[in-house]
């Protein structure tokens, strides 16, 4: 019996916190993130991988704030007889989101990808849709993301994370 009213006791408990969890209005937390060329990007890099951080803030009817910061690398390539050197940025990028349903959203975000470890100096301007879906704090999402600078560098991409 009392094992029975320990294991009550603990179901409610994880409920509670899971439905504290989906009414917050800040979250924050890690993410992993895969990037796969296109375009003359593809011609000359391969698969990229990045890590960061991100923060979302909801708003009303629906709609929230993201953001996020983080590093963003691809692989250099060697294409008939000339190498090309590795990409390393760190990505900051902020925009808008909209829950379609209770757990699937949609969102564009934009920003600067600041390069760092490469022959490319400065920054680019990013535009970056996406769509995903949130379950309790995991955050799964696909996007498509460009990178503007003397030309397009843009992937497609997966990331994965966990918001507090």
């Amino acid at each position: 019996m009392k094992n029975k009213i320990s294991l009550f006791i603990a179901l409610l408990l994880v409920c509670s916190v899971a439905t504290q969890a989906q009414l917050k209005r800040f979250s924050i937390g890690p993410y992993v993130e895969a990037g796969f060329p296109v375009g003359d990007l593809k011609d000359t890099h391969n698969t990229g991988w990045g890590a960061g951080l991100n923060a979302d803030i909801k708003l009303v009817a629906g709609f929230g704030v993201t953001g996020s910061v983080g590093y963003m690398q691809f692989g250099g390539n060697t294409v008939n007889n000339v190498e090309y050197d590795k990409i390393a940025a760190i990505p900051v990028r902020v925009g808008l989101k909209y829950k379609l349903v209770s757990i699937l959203y949609v969102k564009v975000e934009s920003g600067a990808a600041n390069f760092v470890n490469s022959n490319i100096t400065g920054s680019a301007f990013i535009v970056a849709p996406g769509v995903g879906i949130r379950v309790l704090g995991l955050d799964v999402a696909a996007k498509y993301e460009a990178w503007f600078r003397e030309g397009t560098m843009s992937f497609f991409g997966l990331k994965a994370g966990y918001n507090f």
